[in-house]
């Protein structure tokens, strides 16, 4: 699990559909990459989309598990 992440969403005040709309994703593909599901997998222009609703560096995707 990505608690980091839903961290960030949580102070943001965001729900999963809202940063999911934003970043242009479905809310079930937002929620398992919050539940660390996607892994490493998850494409490069995704985790740049999120982490521009969420204001972090997007590479936090690749370091943090």
């Amino acid at each position: 699990m990505r608690e980091w992440l839903i961290e960030l969403r949580e102070k943001s005040a965001l729900s999963q559909e809202e940063v999911a709309a934003k970043a242009g994703i479905s809310q079930s593909f937002y929620s398992a990459i919050e539940l660390g599901n996607r892994g490493s997998k998850l494409p490069v222009q995704t985790a740049k989309k999120i982490a521009e609703v969420l204001d972090f560096k997007w590479d936090m995707f690749y370091q943090t598990q």
